[in-house]
């Protein structure tokens, strides 16, 4: 959508590249969003984008000669119009500065430019060199900082401390597209909600938060999730993480000292109940999501009587509860007078049906649904939410503590009334799609040995390697390779052996891979997996 394309700050573009060999000729490689600075000032986008482009060819960072990107490629990569694009290439065509031939595209003419292109700028980034019969990564040695960020996953939101180096080949999971987040939207938002604010809703805010957002969560799940609550059942929190720390504290207040969870899973919420005093309590996961039998027999063994799962899209195995298993976790957990702790993970975003229910709907009296918007959105955002069942709320508020800001949840409530949060779920599950699209036929070609698992839904697949490769040493390699991955056991709770037979798998996300750059990051990974083997 254009108003998904043009929410730009008055400053630099989105990361990304280009990387169609065949629009851009010899400067395919070129990362054009570190190129193209478009600058701060008053000046429109396009006038802006014109002096980028004087710039970046004038200083020889784009050599005479070179194709610039379709006007439709350079669009998406910087996060503008086309618009923009078309109307500054116009510009500079008239003065001169840049040739439109039909057939060639848009060029730089031999005859620009003041300083000879450099060897990288032509060819890119060179490929890794041999030292000594082993690869050396780009920017240093092994064991530089540039080699060491390059395959390390960033750590979840909420973690403390400044965020891992990102590779310039992105497929890390549990990243949104922060290329394109609504700004427009969110500002716009924001103006409205101010506007029309009484002066007691910027007074101190209520520790549950405002009951104008409470209500507007409550309307909002109840469309999209089928939840069964009401306004006075949701807490405002400052994301999942937050809300799992407010349920682990009350229900170790309650008397639970165990907490039942997937494995693998995302570690971030079992180490922040483990915190909170709960011992967590690995439950292993297949392809129909947690494996409910085993978690009786756990909850037996250790006298578990909460449990937390992600029945919408398991992370990482990329699994949706089946129905049957829904029905029998709400079953145990009336049976032993226990509650269901339900991540409402990657809810939003499945491709091949509607996104399924949540299960507090068939037991809102057993389940606490977290929700937040850093995975929709983005976790610059802070904000998440809890649904409680009744007699929770009390507990699980926290009074001594500071909630969101008043203005950040009323610019929340606006985004949510207005539809613009759906809107931009729409816009945000056609790409997503495409995307796993491309990456899943990309994946097909340049590693026929691989095998894609888990349901078509979120901002990441499981990729099953070829029988004898190691996971571990994949990441290595692709590291070498400007390519951030991870290994699914890298999120394991347990360090149990896999089964016979049982392949490594990856676990590659695509939230933040910039659509230009799902061919060249499969390949790369390719690369790697090829280097890899024994």
């Amino acid at each position: 959508m254009a108003s998904d394309q043009t929410n730009l700050p008055p400053g630099r573009a989105p990361r990304s590249t280009v990387s169609r060999r065949s629009d851009v000729g010899p400067t395919a490689a070129l990362a054009w969003e570190t190129i193209l600075d478009l600058g701060e000032g008053p000046e429109p986008l396009h006038a802006r984008l014109g002096a980028a482009v004087r710039v970046a060819v004038l200083s020889g960072r784009v050599p005479p000669g070179a194709a610039l990107p379709p006007s439709r490629v350079l669009a998406e990569t910087l996060g503008v119009s086309r618009w923009v694009v078309t109307e500054a290439y116009g510009q500079l065509v008239a003065e001169g500065f840049l040739e439109s031939r039909t057939g060639s595209g848009t060029r730089v003419p031999l005859a620009a430019g003041t300083a000879p292109p450099s060897r990288s700028a032509v060819h890119g980034p060179a490929e890794p060199r041999r030292r000594a019969g082993r690869l050396e990564p780009l920017g240093g040695p092994a064991g530089s900082p540039t080699a060491a960020g390059a395959g390390t996953p960033a750590p979840p939101s909420g973690t403390g401390g400044a965020p891992a180096p990102r590779a310039r080949f992105d497929l890390a999971p549990g990243v949104p597209d922060l290329r394109h987040v609504p700004r427009t939207a969110w500002v716009r938002a924001l103006r409205e909600a101010l506007a029309v604010a009484p002066d007691a809703d910027l007074a101190a805010p209520d520790p549950a938060g405002h009951p104008a957002t409470r209500a507007a969560l409550a309307a909002y799940l109840a469309r999209a999730r089928h939840v069964r609550a009401g306004a006075g059942d949701v807490v405002v929190t400052h994301g999942a993480d937050d809300a799992m720390r407010r349920i682990a504290s009350a229900l170790h207040r309650a008397g639970h000292r165990a907490l039942l969870v997937e494995d693998p899973s995302w570690s971030r919420l079992r180490e922040t109940a483990a915190a909170a005093g709960l011992t967590p309590v690995p439950v292993p996961v297949d392809e129909d999501g947690i494996d409910v039998d085993a978690l009786l027999a756990a909850s037996r063994r250790t006298g578990a009587r909460a449990a937390l799962v992600t029945p919408a899209h398991q992370f990482p195995t990329g699994s949706a509860l089946s129905p049957g298993r829904r029905e029998a976790l709400v079953r145990w957990a009336r049976d032993v007078d226990g509650v269901l702790v339900e991540d409402d993970y990657d809810a939003e975003f499945r491709y091949d049906r509607r996104p399924v229910a949540a299960v507090q709907g068939l037991a809102p009296d057993r389940v606490m649904l977290l929700g937040s918007l850093s995975k929709t959105m983005s976790p610059g955002f802070g904000l998440g939410w809890a649904v409680l069942p009744p007699g929770w709320l009390g507990k699980v508020v926290d009074r001594g503590g500071a909630g969101p800001s008043t203005v950040d949840q009323l610019t929340l409530t606006r985004f949510l009334v207005s539809g613009a949060y759906e809107r931009h779920l729409r816009a945000s599950r056609g790409r997503f799609r495409r995307r796993r699209e491309a990456l899943v036929a990309a994946l097909g070609s340049a590693l026929p040995g691989s095998n894609v698992t888990g349901i078509a839904a979120g901002m990441h697949a499981v990729v099953e390697l070829p029988p004898g490769v190691v996971a571990s040493d994949v990441v290595r390699e692709a590291a070498l390779r400007e390519v951030n991955v991870a290994a699914i056991e890298r999120y394991r709770a347990t360090a149990a052996p896999a089964r016979e037979g049982e392949r490594d798998r990856l676990v590659v996300g695509y939230g933040n891979l910039a659509d230009a750059r799902v061919e060249e990051a499969v390949a790369r990974l390719a690369a790697a997996v090829r280097a890899a083997r024994p």
